[in-house]
């Protein structure tokens, strides 16, 4: 199973994706935007958006691609590990 990031701190990129690792994801992360999302982030199974920490234009963009693609799409206001932990084990109630 597969996740991509929008968002978060480029310090912590290399520990979201082990996080996502202890939870059976591996992932992509996008603290900054690079391009077209549709060529980065290929096909996912959920997409997370760390609103804090992204720009509007950046969630708009991922947020169209999503919904184009069918990707699930999670979204969290902090970019804490114990954010994404809380999306990963599925006890956040956010759509």
């Amino acid at each position: 199973m597969s996740v991509v990031i929008i968002g978060g701190h480029e310090r912590m990129t290399v520990q979201y994706e082990e996080i996502c690792r202890e939870y059976g994801y591996d992932a992509k992360v996008f603290s900054k935007k690079t391009g077209s999302f549709k060529k980065s982030i290929g096909s996912p199974d959920l997409m997370i958006l760390f609103t804090n920490t992204t720009s509007h234009k950046m969630v708009i963009s991922a947020v169209s691609e999503a919904k184009k693609m069918g990707i699930p799409i999670k979204r969290t206001h902090s970019s804490s590990a114990f954010a994404l932990k809380t999306v990963l084990s599925g006890k956040d109630k956010s759509a």
